[in-house]
């Protein structure tokens, strides 16, 4: 699909690909009729949340979902350089063994990024991973990082953005005039001050009705009114949401995302 561009010419452009728009349980749910469920909009087939970062010729994507290998086929990703993680949740780490051809493809570790706790986790779901013994099988190669501030990555300032998801919290990210919010329910003032001046802003918005950990889309509308960036688009979407009547009820700079979607930014 095409990008939705910057109009701020002559900077190191950023795109960005909503790999998955969806919830946990993706859309359609299973077992679900809904008419979003069995909606043929291709908007509102959704796969669980997750983008991929493409700049300075490098690719690095914000989780890998249950539904990464169909994502990144579906995206063309050719080359993978690192992954960033919000937070551990089933639906944004249970990816990670479908990054195996890359490493063999590049012949090398991907370096990941994370918080300690979400690395205490990774070592504990995948321990295989870690397991210091010979094996015929392959295995993801992965190099670990632990997120202590803002660092740089393959020459671009990566910003992490802490936000609560119910009471846990986890790492939001911004990068050059992008960021990136799945999985919240509040967000704290400090955090909020890293989110000013934004051309773009991703933002999790589940449904209408509430939610102990994530945002509403009037919750999230409110953030959007006190951020003012210029574009603002909602993810971790469930099956309560159509695409097309959401859309319609929202104000012309914030659009529900969908799979496939792609931005430029500046970086």
């Amino acid at each position: 699909m095409p990008a939705v561009k910057s109009d701020i010419p002559g900077k190191q452009r950023l795109r960005v690909t909503v790999l998955g728009s969806g919830t946990s349980m993706g859309v359609p749910t299973l077992a679900c009729r809904c008419d979003v469920c069995r909606s043929t909009d291709p908007h509102d087939q959704r796969t669980r949340p997750s983008v991929l970062l493409s700049y300075n010729g490098h690719n690095v994507v914000i989780d890998t979902t249950p539904d990464f290998r169909f994502q990144a086929l579906r995206s063309g990703i050719d080359h993978l350089d690192a992954i960033l993680y919000t937070h551990a949740h089933a639906d944004h780490i249970l990816g990670l063994d479908d990054i195996r051809p890359f490493n063999q493809k590049q012949h090398s570790a991907i370096p990941v990024y994370a918080s300690e706790e979400t690395i205490g986790i990774l070592r504990r779901t995948f321990a295989y991973v870690f397991e210091p013994r010979t094996t015929e099988s392959s295995v993801p190669q992965i190099e670990l990082h632990a997120i202590s501030g803002t660092f740089e990555l393959f020459n671009a300032c990566i910003m992490p953005v802490p936000v609560q998801h119910g009471p846990l919290t986890v790492l939001g990210f911004r990068i050059g005039a992008f960021a990136y919010l799945t999985d919240f329910s509040s967000i704290p003032d400090a955090s909020k001050a890293m989110l000013r001046g934004l051309d773009h802003l991703i933002l999790d918005a589940l449904r209408y009705t509430p939610h102990p950990m994530h945002s509403t889309v009037d919750q999230s509308l409110a953030i959007v009114h006190e951020l003012a960036p210029r574009q603002a688009w909602f993810t971790h979407i469930c099956h309560d949401l159509g695409h097309e009547a959401t859309n319609a009820r929202l104000p012309q700079n914030v659009r529900l995302s969908y799979d496939g979607l792609s931005i430029e930014v500046d970086l």
